[in-house]
């Protein structure tokens, strides 16, 4: 095994915004300061609308102020209410805005290869109650897009993706995010596009836009005329201006990311008891998190692992432990039972998503698997 010359004390964390040149950001600032907009639709928040329209081949986009409200707004625009079938094995914001929408959420088990909604366990949950699904493409792997559309054609459901993983993720005939009703991207931080915090909504139509542009804007169509019980949700012209300058550099991020992919995948494969996920099949993959399964045949546990890294400055995350459905405000449904979730169940208990940046290199890799054969 290579010794990396890699520091020990230099901390290597599980993600880390990649910035654009301060600068060309200062640039912005300054056409801000003259303008004196900062929010309410202005000049950059419509330009990244735009653009990200065109970069994404979508035809209609909401900016919002983080992914998390745009999932809450996107539940509230379609006007779900009951139940909603939706994974545990998720950011807990996923079920926080069924929560919020006084949406009863029902866990089903995902798929373990894809480690996405079940769609045979999401058609065995469906109930008089159910008006809709909401799915995750889970680090970006795209769902069976088409399973769950059929199931929701056939029992007239609202279909919802939480896309806070998948910018600019593709399949065989486009963009992810054209599937279902409407799709919720995350720009926080520590995603692969991000504007500070902030977030969007693709939308199928105009009408839909338009609705969603009323609700994250408190329900106001013009100055004195508020049609819908909406919420402050806008993206301010500073985050616009963040989106805008990252966009120019959005390809060159994704490549870096898929070689550190590559190279991570050659460097762990002579690992026994480490398995990286397969590449989703057909797909294009934005590299946005580097999941490895600790199976039974390495020597210590998934948690010793963790802590094993910890030891040497290198935090990698246990996405996504404990589940949501562990959770005190969920753990009492009754689809929130582990024994009716075995693949999620198991995939909390061996996962751990390596670091996975821009800003990561040869040697931080190395470093990073050199203390996982230690710990073997």
């Amino acid at each position: 095994m290579e010794t990396a010359p890699c520091s020990a004390a230099e901390p290597i964390h599980v993600t880390q915004p990649e910035l654009p040149p301060l600068g060309e950001f200062v640039d912005y600032l300054e056409k801000i300061w003259s303008s004196k907009v900062l929010t309410n639709g202005g000049t950059f928040h419509q330009q990244l609308e735009q653009a990200l329209c065109e970069y994404l081949g979508v035809n209609h986009l909401a900016l919002v102020s983080n992914g998390t409200l745009g999932l809450v707004l996107a539940l509230k625009a379609l006007r779900i209410v009951g139940e909603v079938i939706t994974t545990p094995y998720s950011f807990v914001a996923t079920a926080h805005s069924l929560l919020w929408n006084d949406i009863t959420p029902v866990f089903v088990d995902v798929d373990p290869a894809s480690l996405n909604l079940n769609p045979q366990s999401i058609e065995a949950a469906i109930t008089p109650r159910t008006t809709a699904i909401m799915p995750v493409h889970c680090y970006g792997r795209p769902c069976d897009v088409d399973a769950i559309q059929k199931i929701a054609d056939n029992y007239n459901l609202r279909v919802i993706y939480d896309a806070a993983h998948a910018f600019g993720v593709k399949d065989e005939q486009g963009s992810i995010l054209r599937h279902g009703d409407l799709s919720v991207l995350s720009f926080h931080a520590t995603k692969v596009f991000n504007t500070f915090e902030g977030g969007a909504i693709v939308c199928p139509d105009a009408k839909t836009k338009q609705r969603i542009d009323h609700l994250k804007n408190f329900g106001f169509i013009n100055e004195t005329t508020v049609v819908a019980s909406g919420i402050n949700g806008k993206m301010s012209e500073i985050n616009a201006a963040m989106g805008l300058l990252q966009l120019k550099r959005i390809d060159e991020v994704i490549e870096k990311r898929r070689r550190i992919d590559i190279l991570y995948r050659q460097k762990l494969s002579a690992i026994r008891g480490i398995s990286c996920l397969p590449y989703p099949v057909g797909g294009l993959s934005n590299h946005a998190y580097f999941p490895v399964m600790v199976e039974t045949e390495y020597p210590i546990s998934r948690d010793q692992l963790y802590d094993h890294l910890r030891a040497s400055h290198i935090y990698g995350r246990r996405y996504f432990y404990p589940l949501i459905s562990d959770f005190p405000m969920y753990r009492g449904l009754p689809t929130a039972d582990r024994s009716q979730l075995p693949a999620a169940t198991a995939a909390a208990e061996k996962i751990i998503c390596l670091p996975m940046h821009p800003g990561l290199n040869a040697e931080h890799v190395s470093y990073v698997v050199q203390k996982i054969h230690e710990a073997a």
